[in-house]
C-alpha cells in the first residue's frame, strides 16, 4: 500500500513539474499563444488583430520617458504582448493577479486590461490608467530586471513593495503637472481630507493610479530627488517605509 501512494506521488509531482515546465515555456515564448508578431525598431508586438494605428507612438512615447532613467539599457527590445483575444495576458493573470498590464524578466510586457490606443488609456473595472506612463512603468520594471537580475528581484528577492512599485511610479509619472513633490503630496492629502476610502486618485487626464502607487512614488521620490540617492542606493537601503514617510512629512512642513 505505501509503495502504491509513493509511486501516485512521485507520478503526481512529474506531472505538476511537466505543467510548470509547459507554463514556463509558454511564458517565455508569447508566439505560442498569438496568430501575429510585428517587429518593431525597439520591440516585438504580439497581436491577433490587426495593429492600431497610434500603437507605435504610444511605444515611442513610453521609451522617450524611460530614456531618461539612468537603468536605461539602448539594446534591450521588449516583446509587447496585447490583450485583443490571445489567453497570454489572462493566463499571467492566474498566477500574478489582475493588472492594467504585467511587466516580468527583462523585456515581457503584457497588455492585461483594456487598450484604448488613439484615447491612451487602459481600462479595468471601470478605471483608466495612462497607456503610454503604463507602458513605461512595465518597461521600468524590465530595467530593474536586466539590472539586477533574477535572484535580487520580485517575488524571489521580496523587495519591500513600495520600492518594487513605486521606482517604476517614479519613472513613468513624468508629465509636467507630476514632478513637483510639494504638489504631489498636497494632491494625496487633499484626496485623502475629501476621501479616505476612495481607491485612487485622478490626473489631469482623467486617468487614475491607485492611492497606495500615488504614495509609494512620493516616498520613491523623496529618496531619489530630495535625498538624493542613487538606485543602488535606494534599492539597498535598510530604512523602513514608516521612517522615510515621518523623513518626508517633517522635509514637506518645513518647506509649506
Amino acid at each position: 500500500m505505501k509503495r502504491k501512494i509513493l509511486k501516485l506521488t512521485l507520478r503526481f509531482a512529474v506531472l505538476i513539474i511537466l505543467l510548470f515546465g509547459m507554463l514556463i515555456i509558454i511564458v517565455l515564448n508569447p508566439t505560442l499563444l498569438y496568430a501575429n508578431k510585428t517587429v518593431m525598431e525597439h520591440c516585438t508586438v504580439y497581436h491577433n488583430k490587426p495593429l492600431d494605428n497610434d500603437l507605435k507612438t504610444r511605444l515611442d512615447n513610453a521609451r522617450n520617458i524611460i530614456k531618461k532613467n539612468q537603468l536605461f539599457d539602448s539594446s534591450l527590445k521588449f516583446d509587447i504582448c496585447l490583450n485583443d483575444g490571445s489567453l497570454y495576458p489572462s493566463l499571467l493573470e492566474i498566477f500574478m493577479g489582475q493588472a492594467f498590464a504585467l511587466g516580468f524578466t527583462s523585456n515581457k510586457i503584457a497588455i492585461c486590461g483594456e487598450a484604448n490606443f488613439k484615447e491612451n488609456h487602459v481600462t479595468v473595472n471601470g478605471k483608466k490608467w495612462n497607456l503610454t506612463q503604463l507602458i513605461a512603468h512595465e518597461e521600468t520594471h524590465c530595467l530593474v530586471y536586466n539590472k539586477i537580475g533574477f535572484w535580487k528581484s520580485n517575488p524571489v528577492a521580496n523587495n519591500p513593495l513600495w520600492k518594487w512599485e513605486g521606482y517604476p511610479e517614479y519613472v513613468s509619472r513624468s508629465s509636467q503637472g507630476q514632478l513637483n513633490l510639494l504638489i504631489n503630496i498636497k494632491q494625496l492629502d487633499d484626496a485623502l481630507e475629501l476621501d479616505k476610502t476612495e481607491w485612487g486618485i485622478s490626473f489631469a487626464d482623467s486617468t487614475v493610479t491607485s492611492r497606495s502607487y500615488f504614495n509609494y512614488r512620493l516616498l520613491t521620490q523623496y529618496c531619489l530627488d530630495i535625498k538624493k540617492m542613487t538606485f543602488e542606493e535606494f534599492l539597498s537601503d535598510t530604512t523602513s517605509e514608516q521612517t522615510i514617510k515621518t523623513q518626508m512629512r517633517e522635509w514637506y512642513e518645513a518647506q509649506k
